[in-house]
């Protein structure tokens, strides 16, 4: 990404996310993504590795729903600073837990790209990590929709 569109989509991030928890909860699941994507680049095993970019590419498939959970938060309950907002508390915790698990699901491919010799089990741990990601991004996503049915502003769909 050139310099002009860094610029730019930091422009645009802070249009929509804003410069406080929301984008953080944002960015942090950006950089554990990154730091997946990163923990490829050494494995050697051609089969541990189409195991690990099936992953990889799952999960970033996420990265887009993440987005768009935390510009609607954003949009909902503004953030500039660190606050948690207590209607939107569940949500905020989801997104923490998603970022937390994606930063050891690196981990554990990380482990597995360490490993001496084949791996008997291949990528199943990172798996196993994967799909606990998966989870928490869709109980962000149940959360944010239980907060518009119970009251709260509804969601908005235009894009």
């Amino acid at each position: 990404m050139g310099f002009f569109t860094a610029a730019r989509q930091g422009r645009k991030d802070d249009a929509e996310l804003g410069k406080g928890l929301w984008r953080r909860a944002h960015d942090r699941f950006h950089r554990g993504l990154d730091r997946y994507h990163q923990v490829l680049e050494g494995v050697e095993d051609e089969q541990l590795y189409a195991e690990l970019v099936e992953v990889a590419n799952e999960l970033a498939g996420l990265l887009e729903r993440v987005r768009v959970v935390c510009v609607e938060a954003q949009r909902r309950s503004p953030s500039e600073g660190l606050d948690i907002p207590g209607d939107l508390a569940g949500v905020h915790r989801s997104l923490s837990k998603a970022g937390n698990s994606l930063a050891t699901t690196a981990e554990a491919a990380a482990m597995l790209r360490l490993a001496v010799g084949p791996v008997p089990v291949g990528a199943a741990s990172v798996r196993r990590r994967a799909e606990s990601v998966f989870e928490q991004v869709a109980d962000a996503e149940r959360r944010l929709a239980e907060d518009a049915a119970a009251g709260g502003q509804p969601e908005s769909r235009s894009g």
